[in-house]
């Protein structure tokens, strides 16, 4: 079954050229040129979305946010944005990664496929993890204490996920954001750091433990 990938740009130049790289690799291509449009392919059941952030009327931020719970694929913004605060706000809305403009169509491809891959690992696991009370299951890619739910988006689960199958080991931040994303950023320890805090406090508010120890001066280590 061929590869469904949406791509979402108000620009018809870059939906073409992006259109027949992806046709002559194989892919099955949906597009769309604004919001309005994005949200009704969308529900063409895609296995990953190309999203430009910068679009009128309904920009990317918001067609992320609108459709994020509904579809589970990864979906990878198209910004000339690089700032943190603008990486951290995607990520909030839902977002797995970053394209920077102007791109490279090959880099642009392998990140694609890079994401794709670690969809196919994640759906194959049934490992279960139980850490007191705190059961994770990596197959189901859930989290429960005492058999109560903890929701937690993506990319959170990915870091939970990440840490808790090398318990113990320390990771820097780096190191992190280029296994999760899929590449080496340096600068985007911003990143990490948020997606952490937001998984402590939803550990904090459950039964006041955080299972993600901060080594200083070195990153961060699963003690569960």
């Amino acid at each position: 079954m061929q590869t469904k990938i949406l791509i979402v740009d108000d620009e018809a130049d870059i939906v073409n050229l992006l259109r027949d790289y992806f046709e002559i690799n194989g892919y099955l291509v949906l597009t769309a040129q604004n919001g309005t449009r994005a949200l009704e392919q969308a529900g063409k059941d895609p296995d990953i979305i190309l999203l430009d952030i910068n679009m009128p009327a309904m920009d990317g931020l918001e067609v992320c946010k609108r459709i994020r719970s509904h579809v589970s694929c990864p979906i990878l913004f198209l910004t000339a944005k690089v700032a943190d605060v603008d990486k951290i706000n995607g990520f909030r809305m839902g977002g797995d990664d970053y394209i920077v403009k102007p791109f490279s169509i090959d880099e642009l491809g392998a990140r694609v496929a890079a994401h794709l891959r670690r969809e196919t690992r994640n759906h194959t696991k049934s490992k279960v993890n139980f850490v007191g009370d705190l059961v994770i299951d990596y197959g189901e890619r859930t989290v429960s204490y005492n058999n109560e739910p903890i929701s937690f988006a993506k990319k959170e689960f990915d870091m939970i996920e990440f840490l808790s199958m090398n318990s113990g080991q320390v990771f820097d931040k780096e190191r992190i954001y280029e296994c999760l994303w899929g590449f080496d950023s340096k600068g985007d320890s911003a990143v990490v750091a948020e997606h952490i805090r937001r998984i402590r406090a939803k550990f904090a508010m459950i039964n006041g433990l955080s299972y993600i120890e901060t080594v200083w001066g070195v990153g961060y280590k699963w003690i569960g």
